[in-house]
């Protein structure tokens, strides 16, 4: 169990961090945080908030954020205990990250904005497309289940068995330590993201309520099953067979070859093939299709 521990944060901590430079950073004031956020791509028309992965900063996001700053303006943010973000008297849950991005977006003076969301952060765009309808523009949720029995056998049975002690001393806690305000709480960091697992996963309401068109991303060799991604599609509207008169369901699904969870976010061409098409409107076109 601490050596497969040891194996995921090491392939979270080891993904290439972001080159680019960030043309302005600072913190913004939500309630008792001070939210660290970079802006990317500043001038351009679009803006895109993307939101990272559990255990995650902005850096190890990697290449995905300068990629998507060619033609859009990129507010990458560092949720609650994460990067330079302080920690909070307050568990961490999804409902409030998703809160707090919206405090943001205020603060920011973001009415609107597409959102790309990689695992944890893509349950954050989840939630702040649902909470917060009108704010979200398109969704793209790389890696992200609806419910907990969604998820592998395997994962599942690791869940029970997280204890904090076997994140201490990994590459997770170095790389904490290095951006964190408070470099002395880790334990208590790490005891919050085990509770976070142990919450209740059962959101199929919520995605009926989502109206925020949405690209699903996942890896054939996911923490997700391939049969829970298909589900969500389909609860999206998606699955039926096009060429016959239909229009296409706003929402998309793509599985990537012979990735892992923690491969995903390290193929930021492979994405943006598909994101960018996405985010733009666009699709390759049936041959019965004007």
């Amino acid at each position: 169990m601490r050596r497969l521990l040891g194996i995921v944060a090491a392939a979270l901590v080891l993904i290439p961090v972001s080159k680019a430079h960030s043309e302005s950073s600072g913190y913004a004031t939500v309630g008792n945080l001070k939210m660290y956020y970079e802006i990317h791509g500043e001038g351009n028309p679009e803006p895109v908030i993307v939101l990272h992965g559990a255990y995650m900063d902005i850096p190890s996001m990697g290449e995905i954020i300068p990629q998507l700053a060619k033609e859009r303006m990129v507010y990458a943010v560092e949720l609650q205990g994460h990067g330079r973000t302080n920690d909070i008297d307050r568990p961490i849950r999804y409902q409030d990250l998703a809160s707090d991005v919206s405090t943001f977006m205020d603060q920011m003076g973001i009415r609107k904005a597409d959102v790309v969301g990689y695992s944890m952060g893509a349950a954050v765009g989840f939630f702040l497309a649902t909470d917060h309808p009108d704010k979200v523009d398109q969704l793209v949720a790389l890696s992200m289940a609806y419910d907990l029995s969604g998820m592998q056998p395997d994962y599942l049975k690791m869940i029970p068995q997280m204890r904090p002690e076997m994140f201490v001393g990994s590459p997770i806690e170095k790389q904490w330590k290095t951006l964190s305000p408070h470099p002395g709480r880790f334990v208590l960091f790490v005891e919050k993201m085990i509770a976070l697992e142990h919450e209740p996963v059962s959101w199929q309401e919520r995605v009926r309520q989502l109206k925020s068109p949405t690209l699903l991303v996942t890896g054939d060799a996911d923490v997700v099953t391939l049969e829970h991604s298909v589900e969500l599609f389909r609860l999206l509207g998606g699955g039926a067979m096009g060429d016959l008169g239909r229009k296409l369901p706003k929402s998309r699904f793509a599985v990537l070859p012979a990735s892992s969870h923690t491969a995903i976010i390290r193929q930021p061409d492979l994405l943006m093939g598909l994101i960018k098409p996405f985010l733009d409107g666009e699709h390759a076109k049936g041959m019965f299709e004007k």
